[in-house]
């Protein structure tokens, strides 16, 4: 970009020492500024993206990637659309799922809870919920034993533990000679399960296939099917594509349809959370335009001389981009190098740090997690060192450009 004359000059600047120790102070703050900014930036977006797939991974570990079920009433021919969706090659697991609302009641203790039959031999296929288990197992629901497993925070909610009973209460009613009930029944909780999630861990209740299709009078069908594909960020398109595939009248969703408000926050939290760091990167750059502006006040004398022997004012120009071009390179390539050390060792940091002062930034019983999850994009990484090299390069513009007006007689008319 420079020709030779420009660039030598200009670097030579940079590592000359300088007369005024001012300025010298404040190209090392601009330099360290830009650094911060940049450490800064990349590591709290891979904190966040950290965050963010902890929780992805969770919801993910009760929400199956994609689900096919019926437009109105139950889904009779899930059999056929299990099949049809195998033969999809980006469709990794099918299972079959009845889900329905009600009211779980233990004494004086109630709470609405997701009724959800599963067949525990086809559950793992599309969900982690075996792994989560806090008592009992999965495969201890068994048709007709009329067996429940609650999630961690309804048991803690209603009293209940392995082995006790709770009627579970369902909006369809039941006309007897006494009038119109509604329909109860009597379960056993076999089991407790915790995802870390407190939408699942307090809201869902597992039963088996064929006794929840009894207890919601769905005979022989069921919700629909649940899917797990073999990329979880390209479930759109393949939801769409099963739709068309399928034919018929079937709503099929994805699981961004599912929580698509809670992901787009997500996504604004992040973006919002870019553009105050790199406020960081702004200060900074501002004290480059500083340092040059006194720069080109102290040089005076060299401009003109540089002016006399045939420098164009394109080429002092030149010389003081390359000087805040130099700062800006110095200070981003600085700040992610340091930025990704700190994101790739930021669990043994922070353990460090609350040994050592004996404090603790995350309580396990609060957020389900004891410890930082960092995930490093190196897209992010990329965005981050192009958006402050170009920041400090913008930022060089107006030093440079009052760099090139100076008039030689005026400048060395005191000298």
């Amino acid at each position: 970009m420079y020709r030779p004359f420009e660039l030598f000059v200009g670097l030579r600047y940079t590592r000359a020492r300088r007369r005024n120790h001012f300025i010298s102070f404040i190209s090392l703050i601009s330099t360290l500024g830009i650094a911060l900014g940049v450490v800064a930036l990349i590591v709290v977006l891979s904190v966040m993206n950290g965050f963010h797939k902890e929780v992805r991974d969770r919801i993910l570990g009760m929400t199956a990637h994609a689900t096919i079920a019926a437009v109105d009433g139950g889904l009779a021919d899930w059999r056929n659309v299990e099949k049809a969706a195998r033969d999809n090659p980006h469709v990794v697991g099918e299972a079959p799922y009845v889900e329905g609302q009600g009211m779980l009641v233990n004494g004086d203790h109630v709470s609405g809870a997701l009724l959800r039959g599963i067949l525990p031999s086809e559950e793992g296929k599309v969900s982690d919920v075996g792994g989560a288990m806090r008592a009992g197992r999965i495969d201890d629901l068994k048709p007709g034993e009329y067996g429940i497993i609650l999630g961690s925070e309804l048991a803690a909610v209603l009293g209940l533990g392995p082995g006790d009973k709770v009627t579970v209460v369902t909006p369809r009613i039941t006309v007897s000679p006494a009038g119109i009930m509604p329909r109860l029944k009597r379960f056993t909780v076999t089991g407790i399960f915790q995802v870390g999630m407190g939408e699942y861990d307090r809201g869902v209740a597992l039963i088996h296939l064929k006794d929840a299709a009894k207890l919601m009078r769905l005979g022989n069908r069921v919700t629909g099917v649940r899917l797990k594909l073999d990329d979880l960020f390209n479930a759109p398109r393949i939801a769409r594509d099963l739709a068309v595939s399928l034919g018929g009248y079937y709503r099929v969703r994805d699981w961004t349809q599912y929580h698509r408000n809670f992901f787009a926050a997500l996504h604004m939290e992040k973006r919002m959370m870019s553009i105050i760091l790199f406020l960081i990167v702004a200060v900074a750059a501002f004290n480059i335009v500083s340092t040059l502006v006194m720069m080109v006040t102290d040089k005076q004398s060299d401009i003109a001389i540089m002016r006399t022997l045939g420098a164009s004012p394109g080429s002092v120009m030149s010389i003081f981009i390359v000087q805040g071009a130099a700062i800006g390179v110095i200070g981003t390539v600085a700040g992610v190098v340091m930025g990704v050390l700190l994101a790739l060792n930021l669990e043994g940091v922070v353990g460090w740090v609350e040994r050592t002062f004996h404090v603790e930034f995350l309580d396990p019983n609060i957020y389900y997690i004891s410890e930082l999850p960092s995930d490093i994009h190196w897209g992010d990484v990329g965005v981050i060192a192009i958006s402050a090299f170009l920041i400090t390069l913008l930022a060089t513009l107006y030093p440079a450009w009052r760099a090139s007006r100076v008039q030689p007689a005026e400048a060395l008319r005191y000298e």
